[in-house]
């Protein structure tokens, strides 16, 4: 009953007096109750956070947010006055597909991959598993009753929700070049800002500010498809949230929405910045203007650069800057050997604790490079992973002050100028851009909208520098701004008394004192006491392992695109699944399973479903294309049947008819109420196979980006993500170990074999909305047919292809060895996690530290330049 009543407490409206005094309340809560606070929490085990007793349910809804909770009938039938979340009340949740029509799906889907022996066995276990012997009915009803009811109670919209939740944040292993995906953003128009580092980040800077400004205020335009809502609720979690790593547990996601702050890191050193108004102030106003951020970013560049020439025993404070300029490395380590350190590091003092906090706090990082990719390959490791640099110390200097190994080689490559646990935009010494995302939270599509109306901001923005001169002030108006957040410039804005700015956004450089700090190190089946500078170099070593075995390689088609595929009336984004099928066959002479995600934010907190690109028809026209006997027509008749079938199933994954999902959570369904789910199909060679994936594949971007990728998911795989063009197709390619250059090569030649075998259309392009004259009649279009893959805005004319493939990599088996019982314990870590939740349930709603505590963290900057101007304080 009690449960029932804070239930239907929680999901009523909150008064926006409560959240004007928030910070007030809570404290108030925290002195009259036993909530953990976040650092206990963050130190505590998983039955110790069992056993925390909740305030009363007048406490609970202090700190707790609607926004996640089941909304009662009369919430999904009254739409919000938000503009970024008034659609959410459309949204239907994701549908849960009968079991026979899933296990039929899952034979055709494995058939291809299997022996016949194997497909025989395959087709005994899933009967087996439909049979009243079997569980596979028994698990359907736990299934469907969890999704009709306890899902519901905590906050989760689907029935796979929770358990995806689990799939990203259970694994121990690193995040990098594991889940980081990255963007590589096309070179900016203006090329006064295009090559120069400082300008090309201050009008990134600028526009994710208004952006974020914008979610702030619910003013910025919710997402559609064909005219229906997608899903904003993870456009929650974009801004001032942090990935945490937690010890023999599951990691979780910190978000802090008074978040008004900016971190930036150069050369290694971190620094912060006030960026926005607080909420109470000017409606989320920016504090500062572009010039603002050019003068800003243009004093941490020269601080920087001043510490990383200095001798490094010059100053104390020097030391202590340059002995911990590598601490972001750290990010890159297992998540529980990064938590352990953590810890260790926040317990150390108050200083190591709140800048820590000023780090998870912020909205964002921005990372200024010193670097300059010397390809387009060298340009897109960087994005994904840091460069890798060494560089030999002179032996007359101490460089033992950094640690006490014996290497006397300095890593001075950007590897370890990278915060992982945090969205990332980067900004290389050339000028060229892009962004690496915690992958947790927020999915490729959310990147890509914020990514994208933040390049057309700036491309906008220098259109009306061309216009201002022909228009006036009415250049706004002729060419309109994509983000419209208010500009309340800081420094403008002085007290009575003596002249100084009342609200400061001067950049501050944060410090910390690592030379006593110890953390435990396992090695040998045994644990000893190591500096934690010792521990960032043995970090720095490991990421660079990785880096090493890890090959990166890029192919730009330019032969033709989408205009093309279009014209001979096939799906692009099928038609570039074959071609990566096809290049693997020629190539090995094998079929292997490969993975395409396909977008299902239709639906109330949608992800993605998976969508397995091996068919039937794929293979047949592998086989036919390489046949020596098989003639023109037939190949190509293959390849269309192949396209047809693949753009069937993208269909039908993106309605929530897919098979990995489902299967997946009725795996998870039978570790969590009965066993541990070995018996049945989920221990056979079938699915061993579907969950082993060779080409993780992704097609993600439009015009605002250049390249998009991430790394392969499985040791003898690749990781392949592509943008479809016009009149191009741009693919990133990686693994470990492989012949990733000759399999580049190949899929150029697989693209150009394709055409020649197609045959030219006799189109000619006419304008950038695919308007062809063609020769052959036969071949043209019905003048009133749409293409097949349409386009969607998001109200402003920024347009997305229509596959939003953002999960890369296969379905996550829950099988870390840090913990014995995963789900169990993660359902201990929910409950005593869930009196501070907001949004989706992996995600803690958290308080940012008040203005006054945050400016007594760190030490000012400023630079000779900035200390004549005056603007900053």
């Amino acid at each position: 009953f009690l449960d029932h009543l804070l239930t239907s407490i929680m999901t009523c409206p909150r008064p926006k007096f409560l959240n004007r005094r928030r910070d007030k309340l809570s404290k108030k809560i925290q002195q009259n109750s036993n909530i953990t606070t976040k650092k206990n929490l963050r130190t505590m085990t998983t039955n110790q956070k069992e056993q925390i007793i909740l305030p009363s349910a007048a406490t609970r809804i202090t700190i707790m947010s609607n926004e996640n909770k089941t909304p009662t009938p009369q919430q999904q039938q009254e739409p919000s006055s938000s503009s970024t979340y008034g659609n959410q009340h459309k949204l239907p949740r994701l549908p849960l597909p009968k079991l026979e029509e899933t296990l039929s799906k899952f034979l055709k889907t494995v058939q291809p991959l299997l022996t016949s022996c194997e497909y025989q066995r395959a087709e005994h276990d899933v009967a087996q598993f439909l049979s009243s012997a079997g569980r596979g009915q028994d698990l359907q009803k736990l299934l469907q009753e969890y999704n009709n009811s306890e899902c519901l109670q905590r906050g989760f919209q689907s029935y796979v929700e929770e358990f995806w939740s689990d799939a990203y944040l259970a694994p121990d292993d690193s995040v990098v070049l594991n889940l980081n995906p990255f963007f590589l953003l096309e070179e900016h128009p203006d090329p006064k800002i295009a090559n120069n580092q400082i300008q090309r980040a201050a009008s990134l800077l600028f526009s994710s500010l208004k952006f974020a400004s914008m979610l702030k205020n619910e003013t910025l335009p919710a997402d559609t498809f064909r005219g229906r809502p997608l899903c904003m609720d993870q456009f929650k979690a974009i801004f001032g949230s942090c990935r945490i790593p937690v010890e023999h547990s599951n990691d979780y996601v910190e978000h802090y929405p008074e978040s008004t702050h900016v971190v930036v890191m150069s050369r290694g050193q971190m620094y912060y910045f006030q960026a926005l108004w607080p909420d109470d102030h000017y409606q989320n106003a920016l504090a500062v203007d572009a010039s603002d951020l050019v003068e800003i970013l243009t004093a941490i560049d020269a601080d920087s650069k001043h510490l990383s020439s200095s001798p490094m025993l010059e100053h104390k404070a020097i030391q202590h800057a340059s002995s911990s300029s590598s601490l972001g490395v750290l990010t890159t380590l297992k998540r529980g050997a990064w938590s352990a350190i953590r810890t260790n590091i926040q317990n150390s003092s108050e200083q190591n604790d709140s800048a820590l906090r000023v780090i998870d706090e912020a909205l964002f990082v921005l990372v200024l490079d010193d670097f300059v990719p010397n390809d387009i390959h060298e340009a897109a490791a960087n994005m994904l992973h840091g460069s890798y640099k060494l560089s030999l110390e002179d032996d007359n200097e101490d460089a033992g002050t950094a640690s006490t190994s014996n290497d006397n080689y300095h890593q001075r490559g950007t590897c370890c100028n990278r915060w992982y646990d945090k969205l990332q935009i980067i900004v290389c010494a050339d000028g060229s851009a892009g962004v690496n995302f915690e992958h947790s939270a927020i999915d490729g599509h959310t990147a890509l909208r914020f990514v994208s109306d933040i390049f057309a901001d700036t491309v906008v923005r220098f259109a009306q520098s061309i216009t201002k001169s022909v228009y006036g002030s009415d250049s706004d108006r002729v060419v309109p701004s994509v983000l419209n957040a208010p500009v309340k410039r800081a420094s403008t804005i002085l007290d009575e008394a003596g002249g100084v700015p009342v609200f400061s956004t001067a950049p501050k450089r944060i410090e910390f004192d690592l030379t006593t700090v110890l953390a435990n190190h396992h090695t040998n089946n045994s644990f000893a006491d190591v500096s934690v500078l010792d521990q960032i170099h043995y970090a720095e070593t490991a990421v660079g392992d990785e880096i090493c075995g890890l090959e990166t390689r890029i192919l730009k088609f330019c032969g033709y695109g989408k205009c093309y595929i279009v014209a001979n009336k096939m799906s692009p984004d099928s038609f570039v699944q074959m071609s990566i099928l096809l290049a693997y066959y020629r190539m090995y002479g094998t079929i292997v399973n490969s993975y395409e995600s396909v977008l299902t934010k239709g639906f109330l907190h949608g992800r993605t479903e998976a969508m397995r690109s091996t068919t039937p028809e794929a293979v047949a026209f592998c086989h036919a294309f390489c046949s020596r006997v098989t003639s023109r027509e037939d190949k190509v008749a293959a390849l269309r049947e192949a396209v047809r079938s693949h753009s069937a199933l993208v269909k039908e994954a993106s309605a929530g008819r897919g098979v990995d999902r489902h299967l997946y959570a009725l795996k998870c369904i039978a570790s969590k109420y009965q066993d541990d789910g070995t018996a049945d199909i989920f221990s056979s060679a079938a699915w061993k196979v579907l969950n082993h994936t060779i080409l993780s594949t992704s097609n993600c971007g439009n015009p605002s980006l250049e390249l998009f990728g991430f790394g392969p998911v499985v040791p003898d795989g690749f990781g392949i993500g592509y943008i479809i063009k016009d009149n191009g197709i741009s693919y990133t390619v990686t693994s470990k170990h492989r012949q990733t250059q000759r399999f580049v090569q190949m899929l150029q030649n697989t693209l150009e074999s394709i055409q020649e075998m197609i045959g030219s259309t006799g189109s000619l392009q006419v304008s950038r909305h695919h308007i062809t004259a063609c020769k052959d009649e036969e071949s043209a279009p019905p003048p009133q047919q749409k293409e097949p893959s349409s386009l969607a805005t998001n109200g402003n004319g920024i347009y997305y292809l229509e596959d939003y493939d953002d999960f890369f990599g296969e379905t996550k088996q829950l099988s870390s060895p840090r913990i014995t019982s995963e789900l169990e314990k993660s359902d201990a870590s929910l409950r005593s996690l869930s009196s501070n939740s907001e949004y989706v349930s992996n995600v803690m709603r958290k308080q940012a530290l008040d203005l006054r505590s945050l400016q007594n963290v760190g030490v000012n900057v400023s630079s000779n330049d900035l200390g004549s101007s005056g603007n900053l304080a």
